[in-house]
């Protein structure tokens, strides 16, 4: 099994396939490409049908899209756990991660990584200011509040036990690290701003984090 991700200090749909593998317990290797140059982008093509990343090489198939690589592990693995048991519970998560895989589409231009932007390390870039912007994070902090308020009991992860959705938010949670985002301009009470600091320092995304900046990764 062989996953393709491209560069890790800025790809966040590879880091959100990656965290779903590890936390499933997979065997897999890493293959790093890059899609910077025509050259890059033609040889992507030869591997990934869409000519993005990540994709999952396993059993003599191709699996191009985080969602779907995401929805097989949790088939491949039902011990991991990836969605949670609870059906209606499970809904929401599905809920919460395809609006995260399809929405938030000012928050990926204004605050979009990139060479300039990692999301990994401790480069800062100014807050930008959009009312588009201001419409997702606003967003993005009610849909915090509102799930860690309601399971919150079970654990520190958005739906209490970590699940595909934590993945998919990793990404959002370095990108409001990197860009200084308070998100207490809105309307945040502290939730939302404790559960930002739990995915980024989960064990899995502070491997991720040392292996990009060229460190040992963590146990």
């Amino acid at each position: 099994m062989e996953l393709l991700i491209g560069p890790r200090t800025y790809s966040t749909w590879s880091l959100r396939g990656w965290l779903v593998l590890k936390a499933a317990g997979a065997d897999f290797a890493v293959r790093d490409v890059r899609y910077d140059t025509p050259a890059h982008k033609a040889a992507l093509m030869a591997l990934s049908p869409s000519g993005f990343v990540p994709v999952l090489k396993v059993d003599g198939e191709t699996i191009w899209d985080t969602l779907s690589i995401a929805e097989w592990a949790a088939e491949r693995y039902p011990k991991a756990g990836l969605w949670p048991a609870d059906p209606m519970t499970r809904a929401l998560a599905r809920s919460a991660t395809a609006e995260m895989h399809s929405g938030f589409t000012a928050l990926r231009t204004f605050c979009s990584t990139g060479p300039d932007h990692p999301m990994v390390g401790d480069a800062r870039a100014e807050t930008p200011s959009d009312p588009a912007l201001d419409r997702d994070l606003a967003r993005i902090v009610a849909l915090f509040r509102q799930m860690r308020g309601r399971f919150g009991a079970a654990g520190p992860w958005l739906f209490g036990r970590w699940s595909i959705a934590d993945a998919f938010y990793t990404p959002v949670a370095a990108r409001i690290r990197h860009f200084q985002i308070d998100l207490g301009a809105y309307g945040d009470d502290g939730a939302a701003t404790a559960y930002v600091e739990a995915l980024l320092a989960h064990p899995h995304f502070r491997e991720w984090e040392a292996t990009a900046l060229g460190g040992t990764p963590l146990d």
